[in-house]
């Protein structure tokens, strides 16, 4: 069979009565049903003057229809699903930078996002559910004709996000069919995807990690995404139970939440049992794998994914190959090497920025020659993250070449402490980050959350890291917080993390 390198014809790899799109009490869309959404799709923003290459911003909740509705508009314009949290100035910046031809919202649904569109003459076309999970039809917009109608081709842009600007204006990424399907199957083969699994989804799907992950690689291997309205620790034994998935993807922070309540659920556990649990978007403490993969009686599958590679980079195997807590995998989709500053590709066990390139990677950002002459050397994409490769090929990171704490003349990977924190019995959850130092530049702060019902002195857990760690690298002021801040996606926020917390040195 040869590999799809459309959505379009991705989505011709599920049996025509199988389901592909579940969610909580609704009647299942099979892979025909959401074949003919496509079409009626495609149909109907043709209809209204949309076709490929045409942006299509997506405002709608998480949940079946926000996922069929992002895999229907691909297969005939340019999906760019927004945060619906997002507020009136967020929207006005996305749609006008976007470029957005039209704004799909659910009817009903009311979002600052409509005001902004009418003011900014984008039309607002309303997306009606139906009876089966994630069927809709579209309503609204003036007739008009397409200038480039019918199905996307591999070569047109499936998908643009913005990445996370932490530091400078985000930028746009463009994805084509070929990066996103290229990506969906590397996701399909690393974690053996066959029609009988079906993933839980409580990824936001206006991020890389819920729309390829979970939903376009389940789809390309025949199998079926059950859509939730999105991560609810309280909810999610219920969900378990209920719908019987055969795995789940979620960032580290969903994981610890999910192990803080899985004492108390332990025969939803045994009832419900996961083939495998996946982790990714950020680095999961080695202490948190070992715990998960012990509470769920399932291999831990710990991924490094990232936007501008359509997300998976590299993954840890399936058993029997081994899965290294603290180590995001081997190489599973594009290329991936160790580059010096100079541009030269380092060996094994030495320490350099992580490089990527192949079929699923960005060919760049969008209108920003800038920032694509510094994110490519010699063909490859660089991905401003450090680390090395171990004697068997596994991936170690070592932290974000942008977070690591410049204390003196000394480097401090923040992952590095993080991981040691972790260790302790009492910790449930740690960031280190970095404080501004008059003296040093930087100075080593980290910010913990605690088990519940266990306590440690800031003393107790600074002497802890200090038999693991060199005097530079321990934590000079440890602050206890009841959640560390999180982004939209679940990430922790390092990056201005002391600012947030009034922290100085």
């Amino acid at each position: 069979m040869t590999a799809a390198t459309t959505i379009a014809a991705l989505l011709g790899a599920g049996e025509a009565g199988r389901p592909a799109i579940r969610a909580p009490e609704r009647e299942t869309l099979t892979f025909a049903g959401l074949r003919a959404l496509a079409e009626r799709t495609v149909a109907a923003l043709n209809g209204i003057g949309i076709g490929r290459g045409d942006r299509v911003a997506i405002v709608l909740p998480n949940g079946p229809e926000m996922a069929a509705s992002f895999v229907a508009i691909a297969c005939g314009a340019t999906t760019a699903p927004l945060n619906p949290a997002y507020k009136a100035e967020e929207f006005e910046f996305y749609l006008t930078d976007l470029k957005a031809r039209a704004l799909v919202i659910q009817q009903g649904m009311e979002s600052p996002a409509r005001e902004v569109a009418a003011r900014l003459g984008v039309p607002v076309v309303e997306l009606v559910p139906g009876a089966a999970a994630g069927e809709f039809t579209l309503e609204g917009g003036t007739p008009g004709r397409a200038a480039r109608p019918g199905t996307a081709e591999a070569e047109d842009v499936a998908l643009v996000l913005h990445t996370s600007g932490t530091t400078a204006r985000p930028k746009i990424v463009p994805l084509t069919h070929a990066n996103v399907t290229a990506s969906a199957a590397s996701i399909a083969r690393t974690l053996d995807l066959t029609p009988a699994d079906a993933c839980l989804n409580v990824m936001p799907l206006f991020h890389i990690h819920g729309l390829i992950a979970a939903t376009l690689s389940s789809l390309a291997a025949g199998a079926s995404v059950i859509c939730t309205p999105g991560f609810n620790a309280l909810k999610f034994f219920g969900l378990l139970d209920a719908e019987r998935p055969t795995w789940y993807t979620a960032v580290p922070t969903m994981h610890q939440a999910i192990l803080q309540r899985a004492e108390r659920n332990r025969e939803i556990i045994a009832r419900a049992p996961l083939r495998f649990l996946r982790s990714s978007s950020a680095s999961l403490p080695a202490q948190a794998m070992k715990d998960l993969s012990a509470t769920f009686n399932a291999p831990v599958i710990e991924a490094y994914g990232m936007t501008e590679a359509s997300h998976q980079m590299c993954s840890n195997p399936l058993p029997p190959r081994a899965q290294k807590p603290g180590l995001v995998g081997l190489p599973a989709g594009p290329e991936v090497a160790i580059m010096d500053e100079d541009g030269s590709i380092l060996p094994k066990g030495e320490i350099g920025e992580v490089v990527i390139r192949g079929p699923s990677v960005t060919r760049g950002y969008e209108a920003n020659p800038e920032a694509n002459a510094k994110a490519f050397t010699k063909g490859w994409f660089r991905t401003g993250d450090q680390g090395m490769f171990d004697e068997d090929g596994y991936l170690l990171l070592t932290g974000r070449l942008k977070e690591l704490i410049k204390r003196g003349g000394e480097q401090v990977s923040p992952l590095e402490v993080d991981g040691v924190l972790s260790e302790h019995p009492a910790v449930a959850q740690a960031l280190t980050f970095s404080i501004p130092h008059p003296m040093l530049g930087e100075e080593v702060g980290a910010a913990v959350v605690l088990r519940e019902g266990m306590t440690v002195t800031e003393r107790e857990l600074r002497d802890f890291a200090a038999k693991q760690l060199a005097d530079f690298k321990v934590p000079r002021k440890v602050v206890f917080l009841p959640e560390i801040p999180k982004g939209a996606t679940g990430k922790l926020q390092r990056i201005g993390l002391a600012e947030k917390l009034g922290i100085t040195a």
